[in-house]
């Protein structure tokens, strides 16, 4: 009998590899079910995370805006910050130098104090002279060729000498003439013409010249200036023409012209002193009636410019500078917020040989 051969292929084997792949694929099946579950499971906490993380970044971008918002506020306000503490540092020194201005300016006054107490006396010692010498001509009118009517009996005058052939009268006609306070001034200056030539202190000015004028005798030879800006005669195309006194019609007409003059404009002493070179001869009287320092030198300031007080002084230092040697009668009345005028003009009067006065509101 035959032997049957032996194959390893057999139908049991194979059942054995089947089953042995079918565990295979299944526990592989098993395994990738759990592994996709808890990949899922990840991937919804990572995507919660990054949604929890996207919101904190957007609230930290927000509030990083905010912040630099706030950071540019801060810098504005820094940099206005700096600019208020420059100005304010600015006006810091120039108030240290007004201060420092004043101190040497009170003790220049203090150190003038004893002579001023030596020319009062003088003063007094004059003014007796001068009543007497007023009684004298009152007694004498025939000498005088004009009158002057006042209200009431003011018509006296302290130490202006009112000798001389050549007389000239230098008449302040600025804007500051209107007033004694700059709130009169700047209402004034708003009125019309015919307005401003009947304020108070204008015609006080106007008919102190007229008084001073009736005091010119025969044969006298005289000149009014009106200055501001510039500098003109009271009567039209007469600069730098003596006007001799007559019969008193040429007073009167000079006198009419300086009535109608409207105060205006900055005023510009140096202008006014360098006019006497055009008279021939030269005066040798001046009266100077005036309310301040001036305000401008040769070139005219800009409108609407402050002038602090020491350039003033430096105004008027420059203007006498150019005075000749002639006797300077001040008649000064004051204005508000101008301090050292006073003070300014009562030297100029004790140099020249001349004299000072400060009218009353009713003189003359």
């Amino acid at each position: 009998m035959a032997r049957r051969q032996f194959s390893v292929f057999n139908l049991s084997f194979l059942d054995v590899i089947s089953c042995g792949f079918g565990a295979v694929i299944l526990f592989f099946m098993i395994i990738n079910s759990q592994v996709k579950s808890r990949s899922d499971q990840a991937s919804s906490e990572l995507q919660s995370e990054t949604k929890l993380l996207e919101e904190q970044i957007f609230d930290e971008q927000k509030q990083l805006v905010r912040l630099n918002n706030s950071l540019e506020k801060t810098e504005k306000e820094n940099t206005l910050i700096q600019g208020s503490v420059s100005e304010l540092q600015e006006k810091l020194e120039e108030l240290l130098k007004e201060i420092e201005f004043y101190e040497n300016n009170s003790l220049a006054s203090e150190n003038d104090i004893k002579r001023l107490q030596s020319d009062i006396q003088q003063l007094m010692e004059s003014n007796k002279r001068m009543s007497a010498q007023a009684a004298l001509e009152a007694s004498n009118p025939g000498r005088l060729l004009r009158d002057f009517i006042g209200d009431g009996n003011r018509q006296y005058l302290t130490e202006l000498k009112l000798s001389g052939k050549h007389v000239l009268f230098l008449v302040d006609a600025s804007a500051s003439m209107l007033g004694r306070t700059y709130v009169n001034v700047i209402r004034y200056r708003n009125m019309q013409d015919s307005q401003k030539v009947k304020a108070p202190k204008w015609r006080q000015t106007v008919n102190s010249v007229d008084w001073l004028t009736t005091r010119l005798t025969e044969g006298t030879n005289f000149q009014i200036y009106t200055f501001n800006e510039s500098t003109v005669s009271a009567i039209k195309d007469s600069e730098g023409d003596w006007l001799e006194v007559t019969d008193g019609t040429t007073i009167a007409k000079a006198m009419n012209e300086l009535r109608s003059t409207i105060p205006q404009n900055g005023t510009s002493l140096i202008k006014a002193f360098e006019m006497i070179d055009n008279l021939e001869p030269r005066p040798d009287n001046i009266f100077l009636l005036t309310d301040g320092l001036p305000t401008q030198g040769r070139r005219d300031s800009s409108p609407g410019t402050m002038v602090k007080p020491e350039q003033r002084i430096r105004y008027f230092d420059q203007a006498v500078r150019e005075l000749p040697p002639i006797p300077v009668n001040v008649l000064l009345f004051p204005m508000d917020g101008d301090p050292f005028a006073a003070e300014a003009y009562w030297r100029l009067a004790i140099r020249s040989k001349g004299s000072f006065m400060a009218p009353s509101r009713d003189w003359p």
